[in-house]
């Protein structure tokens, strides 16, 4: 019997990726999540983070700002508008992103639960950076 599951990652514009696989590790506000195939049906929210796909030994990687996330009879349908394949992303698109929130968290008019997730989006892509 096969361990593997449908996972789709759409954005507005397109369907990002759309494939079987054997486990996906999600960035929730619960926090790193692990999907694997018969898991309990969820919804949530992504939090800035890297989204795990992995299928046959091999990972695809993808950062997303934010998010929701539905798993249901071994369907995870992820719904993003900021997904990014990191193998498409050079360090100077990385340093930009960073760069950029930086300048936003030193805004004086950000609120607190902006700060946090823009801190944690920073956190994120220097790791990856």
């Amino acid at each position: 019997m096969s361990g593997n599951f449908a996972v789709e990652i759409i954005s507005p514009n397109q369907s990002v990726l759309k494939s079987e696989t054997e486990e996906v590790i999600l960035p929730s506000f619960e926090g790193e999540m692990g999907i694997l195939k018969d898991h309990v049906s969820l919804i949530t929210f992504l939090r800035p983070g890297i989204i795990t796909v992995k299928k046959n030994n091999q990972e695809i990687k993808f950062f997303v700002e934010e998010g929701t996330v539905e798993f249901s009879k071994n369907n995870l349908l992820i719904l993003t508008s900021t997904a990014k394949n990191l193998s498409n992303l050079s360090k100077d698109d990385l340093n930009d992103l960073i760069k950029k929130s930086q300048e936003k968290i030193d805004q004086k008019d950000i609120n607190d639960k902006e700060k946090y997730l823009l801190s944690h989006k920073i956190d994120v892509l220097k790791s990856v950076n």
